[in-house]
């Protein structure tokens, strides 16, 4: 296995734990409270509780972490636009602050 490989099969590796933290916290009564409100995180729109979903302010994918300062409720729309993308790097979300 050459260098490259290792690094991507860490990073593959370390994804999964990561994911895996984000489905443990999921299951809370800190994630039950934070998405009490029902509303999106990035438009504010109250979509209710069960339609929310977890996102990563800083993605996975970029080196993020599954940690409570990390996560945010959003709804599935904006996250699905959001992507891999920081927040500040997301036009959409730029102009609606």
């Amino acid at each position: 296995m050459d260098l490259l490989s290792y690094k991507s099969y860490c990073a593959e590796d370390e994804i999964k734990r990561e994911k895996q933290k984000a489905r443990r916290l999921r299951a809370t009564r800190w994630w039950r409270k934070k998405c009490s409100s029902g509303r999106c995180h990035y438009c504010g729109r109250f979509v209710g509780p069960s339609k929310l979903t977890m996102d990563h302010l800083v993605p996975l994918a970029r080196g993020g972490r599954s940690i409570k300062a990390n996560l945010v409720p959003a709804c599935k729309e904006c996250n699905n636009k959001k992507k891999a993308k920081l927040p500040f790097e997301w036009d959409e979300y730029i102009v609606e602050q």
